[in-house]
């Protein structure tokens, strides 16, 4: 093994500790005991500041275990809180309080990534070059900087370093997510490794700087023509994985309510611009900026929304963004059937479900908000309570369809801070009926007919090859059942550690005997007079038997 090896193991096992008491620390000593990766000792340690954290929700020790364990678990909690699908609304609440705000690295260290990035002096790369920074963050920190050319940036560098604590913190991650699916059979619905791989995945995109950029290029293409709206644009020449150069955007954050009001911007107005945006991006361009919180958003002159940081970025295909207008019409319509057809095509429910107690849930949920005007729905309470009921009926939703949801409810609040009478389901309206319109658009349906006879006749032409290979592994009795044993996991383990310690029972049993025989014999060379091998025998056999007791008694089982 190399000494790079060795160095990484001792790191990521270093971490793996750090990890590990943190958790203890915050009362999740149990949880761990029942991963099978806690410590007795570790335990005791901390146990003073658990008990000291026990007037705490478990939501708030969560997020604060994960505010002290660094930027990888601030933006794993982050991914957390936009899943109300799979957690409660005090676990998405707590979550989201998560700030990714840390103290900014040495200017040193930026010159020096840049330098290395572009393969020559940072003197050569801008004209000028500010050492402080405007803003700094876990995965980068943003410098402002003029080009050759003139131009006024705004440059991204990335935390040197930070590449590798993410991944050494995701290679836990997984570790800890198959223990959860190994060990906690209730947490098999949540599917933990799946959720730590798609985490993996978006953190790994946030920290592509080319790939940002071109999701700017995407975004000034689909809004070339808005007035409202402006995209800043990316220069390629002054961009590289890990370094990516904007253009400076002169304008007042959102949440500035009192600079707005000074430069004469009409809040009304850009709370409609910014709720007319994400519905774009949405409905439109099925493209959307999954991160717009306000402090990712300028107004500029003449009301003008500026978005920045499109590193976090959501994808909906056009199938998906055709179930979500159906969900928008049923909610109109009142039509709890055609709800239930809708959420149970689009979520995949692990087990079979109560339909008609589902049914009667969504009758219910609908019958709530059917008389109510527009301006008083507010879609925050609408998506919690629905996602309520999706839990506990264990439906689960794809990724993006949920963060899309989570966006809509940011811009709700950001739109309410600027206009309190602002409601976001009142633009949505038209936007959802040009959708359904846009279904039955003749030259639309022809073109899914095509497709849908293109697939059938693909399924078709398979069908005789795929019997022929069913009937040919049959015939050879290559063609078997597997059974999968479920919950089963903890009394297995308890078999193994009964004949383990059984095992161990006849081993000492049997130095015993034999060291006795020894010593009737008086076989062999003598130590003060007495058999050395029966001493050797009797020595092991008491070292075991301390090891297999105090085993007994760490696990409390007598």
């Amino acid at each position: 093994m190399s000494i790079f090896k060795v160095h990484e193991t001792y790191q990521e096992l270093k971490r793996y500790g750090r990890i590990v008491s943190v958790l203890v620390r915050y009362g999740f000593g149990d949880l761990l005991h029942r991963l099978k990766v806690s410590h007795v000792a570790w335990q005791r340690m901390f146990t003073k500041e658990a008990r000291a954290l026990e007037s705490l929700s478990t939501p708030e020790r969560v997020r604060l275990a994960f505010e002290e364990l660094g930027p990888t678990f601030i933006k794993f909690g982050q991914v957390l809180s936009s899943r109300p699908d799979l957690l409660s609304t005090e676990f998405v609440k707590e979550l989201s309080k998560l700030q990714d705000s840390v103290p900014p690295f040495p200017f040193g260290d930026a010159k020096a990534l840049i330098e290395a990035q572009f393969g020559r002096p940072l003197t050569e790369v801008f004209a000028s070059f500010e050492e402080e920074p405007l803003a700094a963050a876990s995965l980068a920190q943003v410098h402002r900087a003029r080009t050759k050319a003139g131009d006024e940036v705004a440059v991204k560098v990335q935390r040197p370093g930070i590449a590798d604590i993410i991944e050494t913190d995701i290679r836990i991650l997984r570790d800890l997510a198959a223990l959860c699916e190994r060990h906690l059979p209730e947490s098999r619905y949540y599917e933990p490794v799946r959720i730590v791989d798609e985490f993996a995945r978006t953190i790994r995109r946030e920290m592509d700087f080319v790939r940002e950029g071109r999701n700017i290029d995407r975004f000034r293409k689909y809004f070339a023509g808005d007035e409202t709206v402006y995209i800043s644009k990316a220069f390629w020449d002054l961009t590289a994985p890990k370094v990516l150069t904007m253009e400076y955007i002169h304008g007042i954050k959102v949440s500035e309510l009192e600079q707005l009001q000074a430069a004469g911007i009409d809040r009304k107005t850009v709370a409609i611009n910014g709720a007319n945006f994400i519905l774009k991006e949405v409905f439109e361009f099925h493209f959307f900026h999954a991160d717009p919180h306000p402090g990712n958003i300028f107004v500029l002159e003449n009301n003008v929304v500026a978005p920045v940081d499109f590193g976090m970025i959501g994808m909906l295909d056009e199938e998906i963004v055709r179930q979500l207008g159906i969900v928008f019409t049923a909610i109109v319509k009142k039509d709890a059937d055609m709800l239930v057809n809708v959420l149970l095509s689009i979520g995949l429910a692990p087990e079979p479900i109560d339909r008609n107690a589902f049914r009667l849930e969504l009758a219910d949920f609908l019958e709530r908000y059917y008389e109510l005007p527009l301006k008083q729905l507010i879609i925050r309470i609408i998506i919690n309570e629905l996602m309520g009921i999706i839990r506990r009926y264990r439906l689960r939703f794809p990724p993006e369809l949920v963060m899309m949801a989570k966006a809509l409810v940011i811009n709700q609040g950001v739109g309410t801070m600027l206009y309190p009478e602002f409601n976001i389901i009142e633009h949505a309206r038209p936007y959802v009926q040009k959708l359904m319109m846009r279904r039955l658009d003749p030259a639309r349906q022809l073109k899914e007919f095509f497709k849908l006879a293109g697939e059938t006749a693909l399924f078709f032409k398979k069908l005789p090859s795929d019997l022929r290979e069913i009937l040919a592994k049959l015939r050879k009795g290559e063609l078997g059942i597997r059974f999968e044993h479920r919950g089963l996991e903890r009394l297995i383990g308890e078999l193994d550690r009964s004949s383990n310690r059984l095992s161990f029972a006849v081993i000492i049993a049997a130095l015993i005997i034999g060291s006795s025989l020894v010593f009737q014999t008086g076989a062999g060379p003598k130590l003060f007079g007495y058999p050395l091998l029966g001493l050797a025998g009797f020595l092991v056999a008491s070292i075991l038997g301390i090891w297999l007791l105090v085993g007994i008694l760490r696990s409390g089982r007598l």
